[in-house]
């Protein structure tokens, strides 16, 4: 069931899953924003703005702004079309094929064969659908109505490109999801980290001192989208992916003033050209790890068509603090791809990526152990494979946990099993993303292996009141105090704390004492009193796992681990530049409620989220 832009819309409407706004917005910040607080309610509607304008401008836009098509279990189920153990077990078999035993087996085999013909795209040399208007002259990207989300953004983004990109001699294809910075009419930054496919193919044109083509397509069907996220292997291009779980070839046509081929029936084409002699500063960004990303150098493309169906729509979403659109995308590519990652890392039953992690920030993984350091080895296979390297934090426990997404039942399962002692340290690569790595792109990653139960008969948890008397008594920048999992033998006890100087050169200094206190502490983080609510434990983990280094910000002795989630600086010789929340307007969230555009948002949801602080 494939879905252009216009049969999506009515698509939505029937399963009642779209709201429309006809209310002009502005969009700087009023139209993301609005979105943003969207996305988080339980019963969250896909949201097509019809009178986008802009207040700086005056401008008005007749291109309606579609957002939150991913935002829900529902809508994503809805959107496949198929269920998703049913894509995950036909990718399973594609990778175990082997000589079929009996006729019955040979039809198997053969049906599933059959399956791969629509993966191929299908190359036409007519216009598509995109090109129902062709612009090559007085070319402004302005015309469009690119948002704004944030109020420190370094200008208007992108955020839902589909990026076309081919190597030096077209023999490779691929489709990438970066976010695209306008830098006036005909001018945008490309966000390609190093790590992304794109910058391979930027280096051989760069080194053949060559331009190199860039499209950009907007709209279509959804699942375009999703498959330019997805963690193939380099030269797998990513419509093969589309096109296997569609069971439709994707159809491709020519653009008009460069090599590449788009899918006919987007909405919006931006072609162009990257010299890959010019760089230009790029960001800063309030980007899915709910941080400010800093201004860096990127390529730039130069725009030499755009190209459009008639009443086209233009798709955006948006990025920041979790729960987002990214939620759902990647619990779509977390089950989708467990076969894949199950080859290489023998003995893994199931995995997990909580949201409030940012995906690559915490994982949990269900294994089935079957010598000494089965565990740890898989940790190794984890950071050594595609997208799974970028992981900084990772728990693993035995095949007798249960349902990794039921975080009370885990976090009690693996406490009964945590000890200091099969904590693994080490260090690797990051996601350019992050930001308490003491380097760029370069830190400390945590492996805890919770297996073992262990016993500590003579543990008694204290009231939080009575241990933060007893905390507060040798550790004097300790202000507040809450416990988790008291009921088992290794709560989690989050300390915020009026920081005065280096706390874990504090804590080492205090060590005896602390370790008086080893029969009522075991695991201890730090947080910034000023930025955390201690009750609020879905911010907390996202504050935690986003601000910690695992080499520099744990220390483990035989008894306790600290750690120390505060923002970091001068005190922690931390060199690079510690960036802000992404927080919403305040002016713009009340503006919004006057419209009567935030009915049943009260403080309570702004706090639990984390929108304005």
């Amino acid at each position: 069931m494939a879905l252009d832009s216009r049969q999506l819309i009515k698509f939505l409407q029937e399963h009642d899953e779209l709201t429309i706004i006809d209310t002009p917005l502005d969009i700087y910040l009023e139209i993301p924003q609005l979105a943003y607080i969207e996305v988080k309610k339980l019963d969250s509607k896909a949201l097509l703005f019809t009178r986008p304008i802009c207040k700086k401008s005056g401008k008005e836009f007749d291109i309606p702004v579609l957002m939150n098509v991913f935002g829900s279990h529902k809508r994503l189920d809805l959107l496949i079309n198929k269920p998703i153990p049913k894509i995950a077990h036909s990718l399973q078999n594609l990778l175990h094929l082997s000589p079929p035993k009996g006729i019955k087996q040979i039809f198997h085999k053969l049906k599933e064969l059959y399956a791969l013909r629509s993966v191929f795209p299908k190359y036409i040399k007519k216009k598509g659908q995109c090109q129902e208007i062709i612009k090559t002259q007085n070319l402004n990207l302005f015309d469009l109505p690119i948002l704004t989300t944030w109020e420190r953004d370094g200008g208007a983004f992108i955020t839902m490109g589909q990026v076309y990109t081919q190597n030096l001699n077209g023999t490779q294809k691929n489709l990438g999801m970066y976010r695209l910075q306008v830098y006036d009419e005909t001018h945008l930054g490309l966000h390609w980290q190093i790590h992304k496919d794109s910058q391979h193919f930027f280096h051989e044109y760069k080194k053949a001192h060559k331009e190199m083509p860039v499209s950009i397509a907007l709209g279509g069907d959804p699942l375009y989208i999703w498959c330019g996220q997805a963690p193939l292997p380099l030269g797998i291009f990513e419509l093969m992916l589309y096109g296997f779980i569609r069971e439709k070839k994707p159809v491709l046509c020519p653009c008009i003033t460069n090599p590449l081929f788009v899918p006919y029936d987007v909405d919006i084409v931006i072609e162009g050209w990257v010299d890959t002699t010019q760089m230009r500063d790029e960001g800063p960004f309030g980007d899915h790890t709910g941080f400010y990303t800093p201004i860096e150098p990127y390529p730039v493309l130069e725009v030499s068509a755009i190209t459009m169906r008639k009443k086209p729509i233009f798709p955006a979403t948006i990025v920041g603090k979790p729960p987002l659109e990214d939620k759902y995308m990647g619990y779509l590519t977390e089950r989708v791809f467990l076969p894949l990652l199950q080859t290489t890392a023998q003995g893994l039953i199931d995995y997990h990526m909580p949201e409030n992690g940012i995906f690559h920030n915490l994982i949990f993984a269900k294994i089935k152990p079957e010598y000494p350091s089965h565990s740890k080895q898989i940790m190794h296979a984890f950071w050594g494979v595609g997208q799974m390297s970028f992981v900084k934090h990772a728990i693993f426990t035995d095949e007798n946990v249960g349902d990794l997404a039921d975080y009370e039942t885990f976090g009690t399962y693996i406490l009964h099993r945590f000890s200091p002692q099969n904590l693994l340290i080490t260090e690797g690569i990051c996601d350019a993303l992050d930001h308490s790595s003491p380097d760029f792109a370069h830190g400390g990653k945590l492996g805890v292996e919770a297996i073992t139960p262990v016993e500590k008969p003579d543990f008694c948890a204290l009231s939080d009141e009575v241990l933060l008397k007893r905390i507060t008594a040798i550790f004097s920048q300790a202000v507040g105090l809450k416990q988790y999992f008291i009921h088992t033998p290794n709560p989690i006890c989050i300390i915020s704390v009026d920081k005065k100087s280096n706390l874990l050169n504090a804590v080492k200094e205090k060590m005896q004492a602390f370790e008086n206190l080893h029969n009522h502490l075991s695991i201890v983080i730090f947080v910034d009193s000023h930025k955390n609510k201690l009750d609020n434990p879905y911010m907390l983990t996202w504050r935690i796992v986003n601000n910690i280094d695992a080499k520099r910000d744990i220390l483990v002795t035989q008894n306790l681990v600290f750690v120390d989630a505060s923002d970091k600086g001068k005190l922690e010789g931390h060199l690079r530049e510690w960036p802000l929340d992404t927080n919403c307007n305040a002016e713009v969230i009340e503006s919004l409620r006057q419209k009567g555009l935030l009915q049943g948002i009260d403080e309570a949801f702004l706090e639990r989220f984390g929108i304005l602080y």
